[in-house]
């Protein structure tokens, strides 16, 4: 079983940087896509950025790209999103997610494991 913990949320002002973290428990993290996912108070869970496996490529959505950066290191079981430019509608709890099928795209129902979310608030 995977297990996930998010950390590195907080209070920054728009225009301001955070990063967020996810540690992996297992000895197969280098095996998995890894994904960040966002979810507004009342809004649905959207797609972030997704990592491959083996770190080579990522992809990002459209209203981060040029601001987020998803990165990982397979030897410390970590995944975690750089986040530059805030605005104050990146406001959201930020989930990772893992995948173990061949490939992980923007929708939820490719990744199988989900960490418990971190805060994050962009204030204006």
């Amino acid at each position: 079983q995977v297990q996930m913990a998010e950390s590195g949320g907080g209070l920054v002002q728009a225009g301001g940087s955070l990063r967020v973290s996810c540690a992996v428990s297992g000895r197969t993290f280098s095996l998995y896509h890894m994904g960040w996912f966002r979810q507004a108070p009342g809004k649905e869970r959207t797609f972030v950025a997704v990592i491959s496996a083996s770190g080579l490529s990522a992809n990002y959505a459209d209203s981060v790209k040029g601001r987020f950066t998803i990165s990982r290191d397979n030897g410390k079981n970590v995944v975690a999103l750089q986040m530059n430019s805030l605005k104050p509608d990146d406001t959201a709890v930020y989930y990772c997610a893992a995948s173990n099928r061949r490939r992980a795209g923007d929708e939820a129902s490719d990744y199988d494991y989900w960490g418990q979310g971190t805060q994050v608030t962009v204030s204006s």
